[in-house]
């Protein structure tokens, strides 16, 4: 017998069983293609519309997610029917803001790649001048990098949902009122009370969860003016993560302050049926539209806030 060859197979299969044990994922590329589209979208329960500059066609962008260690390969195409230079800024990427984050004019593409370093919940949004009515008009979404594992301290959620709070703006044409902070309402996921049918009867969708399971909110505050005071009515955070990173773990939190520009993640447990309002707790901007309910019920939707139905649209 070959003692060698027997205990290098040896070490070689102790090592593979090693490796599988520990239930760490391997890092990967990641490919992602956004494409800047200047179209009509709907801003409320009514069906009113309004211009707005986007990433594929709707407010917020698609859900961007990667693990820590992966790498990003990135592709941004500014569709040639429009009439605007368009760019992205990843929060969660080091690059060279003159370069990966420059605009592009119609019919242009930009590629370029990132690491994922940082395990968090992070804004995305148009980086074109005038940035304020870029965000404004539509162009933000959220980034989201994972851990490679989850712990007890950032345990792994039984539903996620992702809201975006961004003001609206009567004209969004107007940069001046933008940039004076002359909003109309303020919204989530670009609809004013989209999941609220409590004070809009026109509002045909809620957030859904059982009594008992965490809930993590991905929120993003893409402003571009506006602070949030980040709160769920009859609920209490069980943890808060400035930033979605674990490292920052808050706990029993009442509020949240996310300032624009900056993401949270939030966790969630009702231990009743029954239904929180997710608010901004400056009223005048809850009041307007950023109001979402979360209905907590054991027939809750079993495919919502799972896969691709976190954004819920």
């Amino acid at each position: 017998m070959n003692w060698n060859k027997t205990l290098a197979g040896l070490a070689v299969a102790i090592g593979a069983v090693a490796v599988m044990g520990t239930g760490v994922a391997e890092a990967k590329v990641v490919k992602v293609t956004l494409t800047a589209k200047e179209v009509k979208t709907v801003i409320d329960n009514k069906g009113t519309t309004q211009m707005s500059w986007t990433y594929d066609g709707a407010i917020p962008g698609p859900v961007v997610r990667a693990t820590v260690g992966d790498t990003v390969e990135f592709t941004l195409i500014n569709d040639k029917k429009n009439k605007e230079s368009h760019s992205i800024d990843f929060h969660a990427a080091r690059v060279n803001v003159l370069d990966e984050f420059a605009p592009i004019k119609p019919g242009e593409t930009k590629k370029f790649t990132f690491p994922a370093t940082k395990v968090g919940t992070f804004f995305y949004h148009c980086g074109a001048p005038n940035m304020a009515q870029h965000i404004a008009r539509g162009m933000s979404g959220v980034i989201i990098i994972d851990p490679k594992k989850f712990t007890k301290k950032f345990p792994k959620p039984d539903r996620e949902y992702v809201l975006i709070q961004q003001e609206l703006y009567p004209d969004v044409t107007n940069v001046d009122e933008i940039m004076a902070g002359k909003w109309s309402n303020v919204v989530f996921n670009g609809g004013v009370l989209k999941y609220d049918p409590v004070h809009d009867p026109a509002a045909t969708q809620t957030l859904v969860a059982k009594p008992g399971e965490l809930v993590r909110v991905h929120f993003v505050n893409a402003g571009p003016n506006e602070f949030s005071s980040f709160h769920p009515i009859a609920g209490i955070w069980e943890r808060a993560y400035p930033s979605g990173n674990p490292l920052n773990v808050m706990y029993g939190m009442q509020t949240l302050v996310v300032g624009p520009g900056d993401a949270a993640s939030m966790d969630l447990i009702s231990p009743v049926p029954g239904g929180n309002a997710i608010v901004t707790h400056s009223l005048k901007a809850a009041l307007t539209g950023a109001i979402a309910v979360i209905v907590f019920s054991d027939d809750a939707d079993p495919s919502m806030g799972r896969g691709d139905k976190i954004l819920v649209r």
